[in-house]
């Protein structure tokens, strides 16, 4: 009995491990957390948020498309998006709270 409880608390804890870095992802060597929101209503526009910007624009703004496009291939299947606050605004119009990227869009299609 003893065995089974530390098994099942060792595959809950490796579990959690795995979720919390399912929206961690690399670029240009650094980990951005990503999150897309959308109401279920209107899955086509979305906010996408990354963080830390701190760590690297450039990278956050990759990181900000990726989440955009992975959120867009999952509910429409496509790649397409027409970005209100995207990738292609100048870095100077981005939007910047505290150490978070925010981007807006909409999935085309």
């Amino acid at each position: 009995m003893r065995t089974v409880l530390l098994i099942t608390c060792a595959t809950l804890v490796l579990a959690s491990c795995t979720r919390d870095r399912a929206n961690v992802h690399a670029f240009n060597g650094v980990n951005y957390r990503g999150k897309v929101s959308s109401t279920r209503a209107d899955r086509q526009h979305f906010v996408a948020t990354v963080s830390p910007v701190s760590k690297g624009l450039e990278g956050a703004i990759e990181a900000g498309r990726y989440e955009g496009t992975k959120h867009c291939i999952e509910f429409y299947g496509t790649s397409d998006i027409d970005w209100v606050v995207g990738p292609d605004t100048p870095q100077d119009q981005l939007r910047l709270d505290g150490d978070a990227l925010t981007f807006q869009g909409a999935c085309a299609g």
